[in-house]
């Protein structure tokens, strides 16, 4: 059986940083949302940043880390490799198979903050 390697569409480093945070968003409740027919995800809202950090879901990540969130060229990226939908700034969907892909980068969300 192949074993298969992570992040296979070659996604930069900001692209795979940015899908990692935004399937956090997605799957949670206080900020996205699941379409049981598609797969596809909604994210309803952006965290902002506040100093040097922003919370995505539970967690507190570096604003350096998330600033994907607001550059449109990656949204575009994403939907150009079938893991958005086109529609950023007004809409941000992700594919099933957005939802779904290994960026490699889940192990760096094993905490939850407390702050």
């Amino acid at each position: 059986m192949a074993v298969q390697k992570a992040n296979p569409k070659k996604l930069n480093a900001l692209q795979t940083r940015t899908l990692a945070l935004a399937q956090i968003l997605a799957k949670d409740p206080n900020s996205g949302s699941i379409d049981p027919e598609t797969g596809d995800a909604t994210i309803h809202r952006l965290p902002h940043g506040h100093g040097d950090h922003v919370h995505v879901g539970a967690f507190v990540v570096s604003a350096r880390d998330a600033s994907g969130f607001n550059n449109p060229s990656v949204w575009v990226a994403l939907a150009r490799k079938g893991l958005a939908r086109e529609g950023y700034p007004t809409s941000i969907v992700l594919t099933a198979e957005g939802l779904e892909y290994d960026t490699g980068l889940a192990e760096h969300f094993v905490e939850e903050s407390d702050h």
